[in-house]
């Protein structure tokens, strides 16, 4: 049998906000509420599960994307004046990286979670 993950609890101030910017990031749709949870649908096989009932620690989730989906999430976030960058060497510093030839960059949200999207899997 093959492991996917299937899906992950986000911790978030507020749920339902937390869920909306990573689903707008995203291009897909915040899920109707299942239980305590608001989860994002990120695929058919991964559920984010946004849960306030406990003060968020920053966490870090990253994701290998198209070039077409990397362009309009890098859009979405330089449009919205939303904090990015190139990584832990460049922190916040509204630049993309280029590892492994491909394209990445790190948005935080909110809560301080970064969102890492890259066209090639970093070396």
């Amino acid at each position: 049998m093959t492991i996917t993950l299937n899906h992950t609890i986000v911790p978030a101030r507020d749920k339902s906000a937390s869920a909306t910017f990573l689903a707008e990031l995203l291009g897909v749709e915040v899920s109707p509420p299942a239980g305590p949870f608001v989860p994002v649908k990120i695929n058919e096989d991964l559920t984010f599960d946004f849960d306030d009932r406990r003060e968020p620690l920053p966490g870090h989730y990253a994701f290998l994307v198209d070039d077409t989906t990397f362009d309009r999430i890098l859009n979405h976030a330089q449009t919205r004046g939303l904090a990015f960058g190139s990584g832990p060497g460049g922190g916040w510093d509204g630049r993309m990286n280029h590892l492994n030839g491909g394209r990445g960059v790190y948005i935080q949200d909110p809560n301080g979670h970064s969102y890492e999207f890259f066209t090639v899997v970093p070396s």
